[in-house]
């Protein structure tokens, strides 16, 4: 089994291979070595694998660039492919989510950015339209910039009806279509904002990820600023299930195993007044749930002793499409970790690397 791993970082983009079942890793140098890499997809919809990365050069900004060799050459194109029309008078900061659609869209990609926009590719990445819909919803003024900016930074097609598309930004909350992008409607009822006063709102929340549970489209997975959440009604209503977890119910990834149901991981921290934001006891951990998030258990077999201070942003955490799956995340120092066995134990990918931003894997072949 080869499968492709794909890390984006503070400085640049690096590519792991393995060849051999996921027992052993070769690590390219980087690509884009002055640029941050917030966004990776490695779409597989099509025979030839296209990898998909966001980039933001701090000398020449932000673009999106897609490769057909698995990293050996990239498209560059003089007209940027994602940018947003002089009428709206806004200007791209960056690229913070990449999300081929269905195999019923095989040529569909969805990207979102900051600030807070959704944008349709028909040609697999090469150029994009923005989804004037939510762009021009009438919540739009009163979103505000989270600790990271105002940024979408979820992309879920539903696996089934390709009018549906849910989306989820900091700070906004979750928004969902049913008509294509045309209009949109907040679907946050329970979802906890602890940072404004008086009852929960309609929107604002600071939503730092979602996930679609792998049995059905109806049953989401929400990791909030302050709390995990499920939904079993397409986003209706949502219910925390952060009780078998540490004290501390803050954290960025949530990620859904990709053909169990209810089976879901994430990766605590603590967040205090003074932006802690280590895990608990300094201890690496990731957390499993194989009932849809009613019990926990922790992960940590392979994982480095105590302490342990480094956090795992939003998209640092991913699952492949292998089976048994892979599990991977990367940290704020540089290290990267592999499940081959859905989380029950680990192993080092690789280390000493720039600020872990994203990973992304698929197997390839």
């Amino acid at each position: 089994m080869d499968v492709l791993l794909g890390i984006g970082t503070r400085k640049g983009l690096f590519l792991a291979r393995s060849r051999d079942g996921r027992a052993s890793w070769e690590v390219s140098p980087p690509q884009f070595p002055v640029a941050d890499v917030k966004a990776l997809a490695i779409d597989t919809r099509r025979d030839s694998p296209r990898v998909l990365a966001g980039v933001l050069n701090s000398h020449f900004g932000p673009t999106l660039v897609v490769s057909d060799d698995l990293g050996d050459t990239w498209s560059e194109p003089d007209d940027a492919p994602l940018a947003f029309p002089e009428d709206t008078g806004a200007a791209l900061g960056g690229v913070w989510q990449i999300a081929p659609a269905t195999e019923a869209e095989p040529d569909v990609v969805y990207a979102g950015v900051e600030p807070s926009a959704l944008f349709r590719s028909t040609d697999r990445g090469r150029s994009f339209e923005l989804v004037r819909g939510l762009w021009e919803h009438p919540h739009r003024p009163q979103w505000e910039p989270g600790g990271g900016g105002l940024s979408l930074h979820t992309v879920l097609p539903h696996p089934v009806d390709t009018q549906r598309i849910a989306v989820a930004m900091s700070t906004g909350g979750v928004y969902q279509t049913a008509d294509g992008g045309a209009s949109w409607t907040p679907t946050n009822k329970g979802v906890t904002a602890d940072f404004l006063p008086g009852e929960l709102p309609e929107w604002g929340q600071c939503v730092h990820k979602v996930a679609l549970d792998a049995g059905s489209p109806s049953t989401m997975y929400l990791q909030n600023h302050g709390g995990v959440f499920r939904s079993t009604d397409a986003g209706v209503s949502w219910q925390s299930i952060d009780g078998g977890l540490p004290p501390s119910n803050f954290g960025f990834p949530i990620v859904a195993h990709p053909r169990r149901p209810g089976v879901i991981y994430t990766f605590p921290l603590v967040a205090d007044m003074d932006r802690f934001r280590f895990p608990p006891d300094a201890t690496c951990a990731v957390y499993r749930s194989e009932d849809g998030g009613e019990t926990w258990s922790k992960q940590n077999d392979g994982l480095p002793e105590v302490p342990f201070w480094a956090a795992v942003m939003r998209d640092a955490m991913c699952a492949d499409d292998a089976d048994p799956t892979g599990i991977y995340f990367g940290t704020r120092n540089g290290e990267v970790y592999c499940s081959a066995d859905e989380g029950d134990h680990w192993q080092l990918v690789a280390d000493r690397l720039p600020d872990v931003l994203c990973v992304r894997a698929a197997v390839i072949g």
